[in-house]
């Protein structure tokens, strides 16, 4: 990996505090590869070229398709994610862009019609804490590369 700072030596104890919170977001019921889309749009929206790098590359080692790799910038007009992917795709692409989308009531309505509460807010979390990886990894100038 290319990046201009080696923020992980100079802030071991945040790393460490993120890391924690990657191995909450695993120990979570949502399925694995809906983690992985969850990040990958996240990062599309972003503009984190090397998370978009890292998740696809661990979608595609799941057995994820390429053409839903492809067309996740594009979710709402498919018909090959399901429909509590949607709703989840939706609800990361409102927590994303919270500034001018919100969380609006029926969007959690939908959301309540697949999800559990726990599992709300753990989409809720996931969702914080790939914005939070992808700003570390922009700020740090992280650059996706073929290693």
């Amino acid at each position: 990996m290319e990046k201009r700072v080696d923020y992980y030596s100079l802030a071991p104890e945040a790393i460490k505090i993120m890391m924690e919170m990657e191995k909450y977001t695993k120990t979570s019921s949502i399925d694995r590869t809906l983690r992985e889309l969850v990040k990958i749009r996240a990062s599309q929206l972003n503009g984190c070229a090397y998370c978009i790098n890292m998740h696809t590359t661990e979608a595609r080692k799941m057995g994820e398709t390429e053409q839903r790799l492809y067309c996740i910038s594009a979710w709402n007009d498919c018909t090959f994610y399901t429909d509590s992917e949607k709703v989840a795709l939706e609800l990361t692409e409102h927590v994303t862009l919270i500034p001018n989308k919100g969380v609006p009531e029926a969007l959690y309505d939908r959301i309540r019609n697949h999800f559990s509460e726990k599992e709300y807010v753990d989409l809720v979390i996931l969702i914080n804490q790939i914005n939070s990886w992808n700003r570390i990894s922009i700020a740090m100038g992280n650059k996706a590369t073929t290693e």
